[in-house]
């Protein structure tokens, strides 16, 4: 069975955000193959237990008022329609403080993923400068502990980098996170 479409998380199976599960949704009763899991907002207790084709057709936030990303994860001034899309039908993803969702050309970006050094040496390569810049003049984190942070990135543990894409001029967008 082919996951859905989600226009701002492409591929949630890699980043991990939607597992391989027999488990059944709460939402549809239903044993799809796969379920999310990553946080989930909601008053009752929904780790694990919701379907991604509840989370994209919005059942799961009718039915729960689940929402899946933090709405405070967004800059001033993104638009309403880009926030309700991705807190209420896009699954989230798990970051070790709180998340963030960089919006680029007045729209949100796509997640590709939390990512470390091996990955952005590997797939990121010329990303890797901007990295460190983001280290020393967003963190405030300057010389050998820079440069030592950014080689202590790791995908599945801290401190981690998370990556996303602009659809529309492809410009990459990250943020680091640590414990």
């Amino acid at each position: 069975m082919n996951l859905p479409v989600f226009r701002y998380h492409p591929d949630p199976l890699n980043t991990g955000s939607v597992v391989a599960s027999s488990a059944e949704c709460r939402c549809c009763r239903q044993k799809r193959g796969y379920i999310y899991a990553a946080s989930v907002y909601a008053e009752e207790e929904l780790e694990d237990a919701i379907c991604p084709w509840c989370i994209a057709d919005g059942s799961a936030h009718s039915k729960f008022d689940a929402t899946f990303v933090d709405s405070e994860a967004f800059p001033e001034g993104t638009p309403e329609a880009v926030i309700d899309e991705i807190c209420e039908r896009t699954p989230g993803y798990s970051a070790w403080q709180s998340e963030q969702w960089p919006v680029c050309c007045n729209d949100g970006t796509a997640f590709l993923g939390p990512v470390g050094i091996d990955e952005i040496r590997a797939r990121y390569r010329d990303l890797e400068g901007a990295v460190l810049s983001h280290i020393i003049y967003e963190m405030k984190i300057s010389g050998g502990a820079a440069t030592r942070l950014l080689g202590s990135l790791r995908r599945d543990a801290s401190p981690t980098a998370y990556f996303f894409r602009c659809a529309h001029c492809e410009r990459v967008h990250f943020h680091t996170d640590l414990l």
